[in-house]
């Protein structure tokens, strides 16, 4: 009999508080242009940070996403100032290459990791919009970010296990007698995550990643993108775990549930205007908003409980698809 994996709960957690017309319906609660009738720059809220993340520890959670885009607050900070707050809580910390040298972002994990006593993990997301990488000076396209990620992790977990001085000349980065005096508290190395859905992220995660991300899809697509996944990384000698990512939308009753998901989507439209045109992706190079679009398209619910059209009018940006249910049905 195959043994159960652990599983892990997570959350994510934002920097400033939803404002009174759009609590309950932000789209993302990091920011970065996915809630534009909302996002004025406002500065950092640190008791949000810490009653959001303290609310995540006492509720359970295993740990919760930082999140990451061109024009919002940095994960690092974010995280080594909530986890100055909490005791046990986690957090994963979005970071996209190509912006620090790997070098020192081995090193920066590697700290933290230290400081928290293994409470931090990686998620490393390549890009999958050519304009958001461009906010930030980034203008090589999407599969040579997905080699400079594979450079990117490679020369990560070398940084954190290397011995010895090192050199390193690959087609991104290039240094010499690399040594960092900076072990990390979990070992080997600070967990990486890693998400995509193209062929070229699948090969990069299946040979690099500890964990694979992957976005709410209906289950025979999940199950068809692990085995897939586990075929590739078996290629490198290498097994991998999973995560998926889904909103849960609970009611008291099933009917409630539905009830108060489509009083969302109402305000998700509203909210979002004409920002962004029906089935088209928010991030056009994102194979994964792709995919998901390809499901809304195909019916609005999947497995009795995935519910698709908060994806279809977001452009799919990002972890979009919902769970509809009481909670013990969601479970």
């Amino acid at each position: 009999m195959e043994a159960v994996s652990q599983v892990e709960i997570m959350g994510m957690i934002g920097v400033n508080r939803e404002r009174d017309s759009s609590r309950g319906v932000t789209v993302s609660l990091f920011g970065g242009g996915i809630n534009p009738a909302d996002e004025i720059p406002a500065g950092i809220d640190p008791d949000y940070i810490v009653e959001f993340s303290q609310a995540h520890e006492a509720s359970g959670f295993d740990k919760v996403l930082i999140g990451y885009s061109s024009a919002t607050a940095e994960g690092f900070g974010v995280a080594g100032y909530a986890a100055s707050q909490t005791k046990t809580l986690g957090f994963l910390i979005a970071h996209r290459p190509g912006f620090v040298v790997p070098t020192l972002a081995a090193r920066q994990a590697a700290t933290l990791d230290q400081l928290t006593k293994g409470r931090v993990a990686m998620h490393i997301i390549s890009g999958g919009s050519d304009l958001e990488q461009r906010r930030d000076g980034d203008w090589i396209d999407h599969d040579a970010r997905y080699r400079r990620t594979d450079e990117f992790m490679e020369v990560m977990k070398r940084v954190w296990t290397e011995t010895r001085p090192f050199d390193h000349k690959g087609e991104f980065y290039q240094f010499e007698q690399n040594l960092s005096e900076v072990r990390t508290y979990q070992q080997p190395h600070v967990p990486l995550y890693f998400g995509g859905a193209s062929d070229v992220a699948k090969e990069v995660g299946a040979k690099r990643a500890d964990v694979y991300a992957l976005w709410g899809e209906p289950l025979a697509s999940i199950k068809g993108q692990i085995a897939d996944i586990r075929a590739r990384a078996a290629k490198y000698d290498r097994t991998i775990r999973f995560s998926v990512s889904v909103r849960p939308i609970l009611g008291v009753t099933e009917r409630a549930a539905w009830e108060r998901a489509r009083g969302i989507l109402d305000r998700v439209k509203s909210s979002l205007g004409d920002s962004i045109g029906p089935g088209k992706p928010a991030r056009m190079q994102s194979e994964g908003s792709r995919r998901l679009l390809d499901f809304a398209a195909k019916g609005d619910v999947h497995d009795r409980r995935l519910w698709m059209p908060i994806a279809a009018t977001t452009g799919a940006a990002g972890n979009t698809t919902a769970l509809v249910g009481t909670a013990e049905q969601v479970a």
